[in-house]
């Protein structure tokens, strides 16, 4: 088999390949550049599940970043056992035509008790006085202490978060170059999340994210330059492209302004009760699976969410299959936002209500994606000083609470999970192995394929 890495750039689109990212474009320009028709939703565990099975939502499972677990009636995000996926991956086909191939994955999601040989992924220590302290799940296990005695402790809190910087690809790229030189993979999956991040606070405007592509273009160019030295074949892809919003929905409130959903009170705040509610949104960027306890309440859902400002369509079990979302764990509607909307998860009516996880950093506690965790509060007076003090009572062993994220969806610029009109503001797959692909332009379920006919020459 040959030597492949794929590097997934997070947010990298044809419209993006330019004069910040000189690498990228001069290495594209020597092979093929081709749009992918994204799957729906565009979101990270649905595109990237698709990516490695070649199936579809209805297929594999991951209809978003997270669900209603109508069993538990509890809304979980961002689960990481690979078990959640429901077909075969790209490893084991490649691992059933070669007993010698080996897989590493590095940072792609549902990487945990998985069947690769190796594995590196996020995984911070909860201890029972409320602290996150920043670490690493490994598999093999040793590699967990052998890897941050090498590079450092994982930055975690640059991964994800208002403090989010290069520093966290820079690290997943290293240990990438770590794995390799100590297990010399067939092939290699690479996670380089960092360009999503500034494309969805500020948008697709390349003048406001030079920097970051800039960044982004000289870590990707290293690592293109590293595994090529090592005879490997590279493709570079992305998982969906950014598009620039202006409008956010609070479809909860409205659910519940219509008596639809539940609230419970907990020491004066206001906790989402979905299990008690007869229809609540779980909000995942551009798309909400909205789950409904009683049937008989489906046609005044459905008519209140279509006549939502900034919904461009509602899907119901007749409509869903159309675009591969009929699975028992998607929502008994499905509601996509027009291109410059997104929905958020926001279910209070007043913010004084709002639960004290709203305004911090915390994406298992929230029933829904918050990209405003990526923004400080503006309104904090002198928030270095106030977040140094409250990292001041975690050292000296005291309870705190980092409540310095807004609550001003507003702020939020770009966003995805709606499929894109236009191919150059999409997700791309680039090669330059230009022999093995004979179409101007690939569906997200062809990548799985590509990857084993790269593996197999």
């Amino acid at each position: 088999m040959q030597k492949t890495v794929v590097l997934n750039v997070v947010g990298l689109s044809p419209s993006l390949l330019g004069e910040h990212t000189p690498l990228l474009k001069s290495w594209a320009g020597s092979g093929k550049v081709m749009p992918i028709s994204p799957v729906l939703p565009a979101v990270t565990c649905t595109v990237q599940s698709t990516y490695l099975t070649g199936k579809l939502p209805n297929d594999h499972g991951i209809v978003a970043n997270g669900w209603y677990f109508r069993d538990e009636c509890e809304i979980k995000f961002w689960r990481q056992s690979n078990k959640l996926v429901q077909s075969p991956k790209v490893w084991d086909m490649a691992r059933s035509l070669s007993s010698s191939f080996t897989c590493a994955n590095l940072f792609w999601w549902y990487n945990m008790y998985s069947s690769v040989d190796y594995a590196v992924t996020p995984r911070p220590m909860y201890p029972a006085d409320g602290r996150k302290i920043p670490d690493i799940y490994t598999h093999p296990q040793e590699w967990r202490s052998q890897l941050q005695a090498s590079l450092g402790q994982f930055p975690l809190f640059n991964f994800w978060g208002p403090n989010t910087s290069i520093s966290c690809s820079q690290w997943i790229a290293q240990s990438a170059k770590w794995v390799e030189e100590h297990s010399d993979p067939t092939l290699t999956l690479i996670y380089l999340p960092h360009l999503d991040y500034c494309l969805q606070k500020f948008g697709p405007d390349q003048n406001l994210v030079a920097k970051d592509l800039q960044e982004i273009d000289g870590v990707c160019g290293d690592l293109i330059s590293y595994y090529e030295n090592r005879g490997a074949q590279v493709i570079v892809l992305s998982e969906y492209g950014i598009t620039s919003v202006s409008q956010p929905i609070h479809l909860n409130r409205i659910l519940r302004e219509n008596g639809l959903l539940t609230v419970r009170e907990e020491l004066g705040r206001e906790l989402l009760d979905p299990g008690a509610s007869k229809a609540f949104a779980v909000a995942d960027h551009q798309i909400a699976h909205v789950y409904v306890n009683d049937p008989f309440y489906i046609p005044k859902v459905r008519s209140l969410l279509e006549a939502t400002d900034g919904v461009a369509y509602v899907l119901d079990d007749f409509e869903k299959p159309a675009h591969h979302l009929n699975h028992p764990r998607s929502g008994d509607l499905v509601v996509i936002s027009e291109p410059h909307a997104w929905f958020t998860y926001y279910y209070w009516l007043d913010d004084k209500n709002a639960p004290d996880f709203a305004r911090t950093v915390d994406i298992h506690r929230k029933p829904g994606y918050d990209p405003v965790e990526l923004f400080l509060d503006p309104q904090l007076k002198l928030p270095k000083l106030k977040i140094g003090l409250k990292l001041l009572k975690k050292q000296l062993g005291f309870r705190y609470l980092m409540d310095v994220i807004p609550l001003d969806a507003s702020l939020v610029r770009g966003s995805h999970g709606c499929v894109t009109t236009d191919a150059a503001d999409g997700p791309l797959f680039i090669t330059r192995q230009t022999d093995l692909v004979d179409s101007p332009s690939i569906q997200a379920s062809d990548v799985c394929q590509l990857i084993l006919s790269h593996l197999h020459g």
